[in-house]
C-alpha cells in the first residue's frame, strides 16, 4: 500500500465514523462536514479533525451548540471551523 492510499483510506474512514457517530445530531453536523473537507486536507488536517471526532458526542454538540465551552485540550480553533461551516448550512 503506498502513502496515497493510506490516506485515502483514512480518509474514507474518517468520512464513516463522521456519519455514523451515534446521535443523529452529531452524523448532520459532522458528516456534511466531513464531505466537504477531508478530501482537501493533508495528514494534520486529518489528525485535528480525527481528535475532535474522538471526542464524545454528548459534549461535543454542546461545544457545537454553544451550550458549554469546550475543555482546554479541545482544539478550539479546528471546532469554531466546524460550528462555522454548520452555521452556514443552516442559514441557507
Amino acid at each position: 500500500m503506498t502513502a496515497g492510499e493510506d490516506i485515502a483510506i483514512r480518509r474514507k474512514r474518517l468520512r464513516y465514523r463522521a456519519w455514523h457517530r451515534g446521535t443523529k445530531e452529531m452524523d448532520l453536523i459532522l458528516g456534511p462536514f466531513a464531505d466537504a473537507n477531508v478530501d482537501l486536507y493533508g495528514p494534520a488536517e486529518l489528525d485535528r479533525l480525527e481528535a475532535l471526532m474522538n471526542e464524545e458526542d454528548p459534549p461535543l454538540l454542546k461545544w457545537v451548540m454553544r451550550q458549554e465551552e469546550p475543555p482546554a485540550h479541545v482544539d478550539r480553533d479546528f471546532l469554531d471551523l466546524v460550528i462555522a461551516e454548520h452555521q452556514a448550512r443552516i442559514d441557507q
